[in-house]
């Protein structure tokens, strides 16, 4: 029996699967707020229930970096300790890694179905893949190929610093640091940078916010999935050039990364929120930014960009990297 766990500073999937062989047959699975519960083996505690079936295995994919066992998970005031889950599963193997890394392993198993094509460039067999994943936070990580698998390195790169890319990006980089002392990729990149950008617009005079629309994202109880639905119903001009300047941010990132890889095997764009966004993400401005890097344009022209759809695809890389530890 394996426990697998997908831990998100909102969220934490968490699910039981029996082994038969290569295949993980799903046995049953609960998805809990996180910042309900003090610590991880508290939450996996509720989960499990009074009488817990015996746990051989468990895998545990966590926003943060893992050293030794050992995570302070960002966005989330946990510090996550193997050692602590191990002692809640005696008997059982406990793996942690970050959470891409999770991710990355559960995009190598995906069925053709679970995937939509953005680019279809021209994939090269064994090249290095990777995967970039905008949600509360942004995750990043490289899939590279040795000795007939592919192996997934963890990163920290959505907590590198922004780069802004024309005057517009630079105004809006001006604008963030009058309100922290540094601007990252995940300011802009993850989902609530949508709302930042939102509230660039309309505080520099950039683009107007209706009555109407203050109102109802003062009502909203995610912002950023708010200003998106306006902005993909057409039903005001700051939403969408909101959404399309964080496209466009978004693109850009990952063609950063997929240079940074040289990522002949494609790049996945990942998270929660890139399925609900797939018809935008197809548009001019996530594609463009992704290719408008001369010297370069002709090797990203090759790489296929792919969406994952399958949300629990980190659950499912935690259960597999069990399973093979």
């Amino acid at each position: 029996m394996i426990l697998a766990g997908d831990v998100g500073a909102t969220k934490t999937n968490l699910a039981l699967f029996e082994a038969r062989g290569e295949t993980l047959v799903e046995r049953r699975a609960q998805r809990l707020e996180s910042r309900r519960y003090p610590d991880l083996p508290s939450l996996v505690r509720d989960f499990l229930g009074p009488h817990p079936e015996p746990v051989d295995r468990a895998g545990f994919g966590v926003a943060g970096p893992v050293v030794d066992g050992l995570c302070s998970a960002t966005n989330l005031s946990w510090t996550v300790d193997a050692r602590d889950l191990a002692e809640l599963l005696p008997g059982s193997a406990v793996v942690l890694v970050n959470d891409l890394v999770a991710t990355a392993a559960g995009v190598l198993d995906l069925a053709p179905a679970q995937l939509a094509q953005l680019l279809p460039g021209r994939p090269r067999n064994g090249g290095t893949r990777a995967v970039i994943a905008p949600g509360t936070g942004l995750g990043e990580s490289i899939l590279f190929w040795d000795r007939g698998a592919y192996h997934a390195v963890p990163t920290e790169a959505g907590h590198t610093d922004f780069a802004p890319r024309g005057e517009e990006e630079i105004a809006l980089l001006r604008y963030l640091l009058e309100r922290g002392p540094r601007v990252t990729c995940e300011h802009v990149v993850a989902g609530p940078g949508l709302a930042r950008i939102h509230e660039f617009l309309r505080d520099t005079g950039r683009a107007a916010e209706p009555p109407w629309l203050a109102q109802e994202l003062a009502a909203a109880e995610d912002r950023n999935a708010a200003i998106s639905r306006v902005a993909r119903d057409g039903r005001a001009a700051i939403c969408a050039r909101a959404l399309d300047l964080w496209l466009g941010a978004l693109g850009a990132e990952a063609g950063n990364l997929a240079l940074r890889a040289v990522a002949a095997g494609g790049i996945y764009v990942a998270g929660g929120i890139a399925g609900p966004l797939l018809e935008a993400l197809r548009g001019a401005a996530f594609r463009e930014a992704f290719l408008a890097k001369e010297p370069l344009r002709a090797f990203l022209e090759t790489v296929p960009v792919r969406v994952v759809l399958e949300e629990r695809a980190a659950l499912f890389g935690a259960a597999r990297l069990a399973a093979r530890a």
